[in-house]
This record gives C-alpha cells, sequence and structure tokens, in this order.
C-alpha cells in the first residue's frame, strides 16, 4: 500500500467540498471534519450525535493510541454539525449508511478517493488525506511544527514534518534550485 498525500491546494479542497456537497450533507460533512480536526478517520467514524450537537468541543479516547484528545469544534463545523443532526438521536452514529448502519472505514475511503479522483487529484488518496491535509495547512499557517506535533502525538518535529509532507517539499524545492 503506498502512503498517501495531503490536499496542498485550497482550490482543489474548494472542488472536493463542491463534488461531496453534491453527493450527501454526511460525505461532505465526513469531509470536511477530517481536513478541520486532523482526526484519524477510525475516530471520525466512532463520533456518535451526542459527541458533537450543541458541543463547543469534541473531547474523544483516540483508538489508536488510547490518549484523551479535546479540541474546540471550528467555526465551519459547528453550524454544519447543528443542521446535519438536527433529525438524529443522540445516541446515533454521525456517520451512517443508507442502511442505518454504522459507515466503515472502507465505504468512507470510497467517498474520499472518488471525490479525490473526480477533482483531478492523483491516485495517492485515501481517508488519511484529511488528517494529513489538515496537518500541512496548519502547518503553513502557524509554522509551529511542535503544536502540530503535540497535535498528532508524534514522538518528534521531523516525523510531523515527514508525515505531512513538508520534508519532500522542502527536498524538491532544492532539487529545483540546484543547477550546475
Amino acid at each position: 500500500m503506498s502512503t498517501v498525500e495531503p490536499i496542498r491546494k485550497k482550490t482543489d479542497i474548494q472542488k472536493i467540498e463542491r463534488i461531496l456537497a453534491k453527493q450527501s450533507q454526511r460525505n461532505l460533512l465526513l469531509f470536511v471534519t477530517g481536513t478541520n480536526c486532523g482526526l484519524r478517520i477510525s475516530d471520525i467514524l466512532a463520533l456518535n450525535v451526542r459527541d458533537v450537537r450543541d458541543k463547543s468541543y469534541i473531547q474523544i479516547i483516540e483508538k489508536k493510541t488510547g490518549k484523551f484528545k479535546k479540541f474546540p469544534i471550528n467555526a465551519k463545523l459547528k453550524p454544519m454539525f447543528q443542521m446535519y443532526t438536527k433529525d438524529m438521536k443522540a445516541d446515533s452514529p454521525l456517520f451512517l449508511t443508507v442502511f442505518g448502519n454504522r459507515l466503515d472505514r472502507v465505504q468512507a475511503y470510497r467517498i474520499i478517493h472518488s471525490a479525490c479522483k473526480q477533482a483531478g487529484l492523483e491516485d495517492r488518496t485515501g481517508t488519511h488525506t484529511l488528517r494529513k491535509t489538515f496537518g500541512y495547512h496548519y502547518y503553513k499557517k502557524f509554522k509551529d511544527v511542535v503544536m502540530l506535533q503535540k497535535i498528532f502525538n508524534h514522538t518528534n518535529p521531523q516525523v510531523t514534518l515527514r508525515y505531512i509532507g513538508i520534508e519532500q517539499d522542502k527536498i524538491d524545492e532544492s532539487y529545483k534550485n540546484f543547477i550546475l
């Protein structure tokens, strides 16, 4: 299995959001949650309505690490959660299939990968693209690799830079600017 990449252009993010909005509110919310929270797909899919409805923060125990995580719901997500969950039961999974079951990783992958492909992105996309996209744009905005390292629970800043593709961007740029 190959490594997925972040979505580096905000215009591509917007294009994918438009594609997903035409499909369903659920698919759009899945994408926007991933790109705005930086959670792993396993943690996104484990969310229930009560975890986000009328909340200012999301609080979870990460499935992979077992660590507690709490972070504010941003101004883009808050109204989306409110509208999406208004007619749902509090104990219901946030992301349901058409059959009323919790959406699983394979289905989430198909939704994200297909939308990225429709938007003209390379094949190196998947559910983990959402988390990496969050990290990439967070770093580009704040240039605070230590904070991002803490958000991602990485062991050191170099791991974080490599993870979000910044290290490769720098290598590529140095090659482009080196001519003998």
